[in-house]
């Protein structure tokens, strides 16, 4: 029998895990042990550390609901979420628009709207417009490309910190015409304070972090035959944004509303004109997805506790 100390336990648990069948999870799993491991000895971890360590995970699992997601929240404060999507993109057959961060208040099945129309129910004085085109690394056009979009208000409130989360405000799909063109109104986002209330908060102010998010917006584009591409437009005069606490800003995805566009189909108002450049996808490409619908995630915990 092998004496189990800080020097042979490694081995032992890779040994035992030996026999997975699935190659890509033992290649995981291995990596993960090892690390974690390293992680311990480096550190001199003390079971007091340790506790407390699962204490945390502990409380940001149970923060977790249907419409909030805060294990997401510690993904991107970490900057694991951006970690993944630069290896996403560095995957890639070309070189597309830079992906970004999907976020912790991504939900599916937003409203269907037609070009030109507004994502928010009461849009004010705070009202642009976004127009462009979906095209591929050629610069031609794609044709009805799928256009997801969502942010916070004016105010730097998501409709899922509202009172009433279940109602979609500020959300919606759109489809691009034949030429890959589209517009649509919204309002200018505010930035906004991530939400602290939760473990994760408490991670950030004892790291001495503003915990702030400069003003963006998401988007998630798609169409046959290319990448989907998850991304956020970030508006430059925003005072944080070289400091996101979440890491998602990338300097081609800077962007400013301008007055008096001349190609914009709404000329009144201030506009973000950007054109989104899908990859060709690959047999192999899976979502890029960094996130998901807070309601998905618990929905597929709780059956598969059955």
């Amino acid at each position: 029998m092998i004496a189990i100390d800080e020097k042979t336990i490694t081995d032992v648990a890779l040994a035992q895990m030996a026999g997975t069948r699935d190659p890509r999870l033992k290649e995981i799993m291995a990596c993960l042990v090892k690390h974690l491991h390293a992680f311990a000895r480096e550190i001199d971890l003390t079971p007091e550390e340790w506790i407390d360590g699962i204490k945390f995970l502990t409380a940001v699992g149970q923060t977790c609901t249907p419409y909030r997601q805060e294990f997401i929240l510690l993904s991107d404060t970490l900057g694991l979420s951006s970690l993944i999507n630069s290896l996403h993109d560095r995957r890639a057959l070309e070189n597309g628009t830079k992906t970004s961060l999907l976020g912790p208040f991504y939900r599916q099945d937003s409203p269907q709207r037609k070009l030109g129309e507004s994502i928010a129910a009461n849009p004010g004085p705070a009202e642009i417009c976004i127009h462009g085109r979906v095209v591929d690394t050629a610069g031609k056009g794609i044709p009805n490309a799928s256009v997801q979009i969502w942010q916070t208000d004016d105010e730097g409130v998501y409709d899922l910190q509202r009172n009433d989360p279940s109602v979609m405000d500020l959300r919606g799909t759109y489809h691009a015409d034949a030429e890959g063109r589209y517009n649509l109104r919204t309002v200018r986002p505010l930035g906004y304070m991530i939400p602290m209330d939760g473990p994760v908060g408490d991670m950030i102010r004892a790291q001495g972090r503003h915990g702030y998010r400069p003003a963006h917006i998401h988007f998630l584009i798609g169409a046959p035959g290319y990448r989907e591409l998850v991304t956020a437009l970030y508006l430059r005069k925003d005072d944080h944004i070289d400091s996101d606490t979440v890491f998602g800003v990338t300097d081609s995805l800077v962007t400013e509303t301008t007055k008096n566009d001349p190609a914009s189909p709404f000329p009144n108002l201030p506009s973000i004109s950007f054109d989104f450049q899908l990859a060709a996808a690959k047999a192999e490409d899976a979502t890029g997805r960094v996130g998901a619908d807070p309601s998905q995630i618990t929905k597929k915990t709780v059956q598969s506790s059955h």
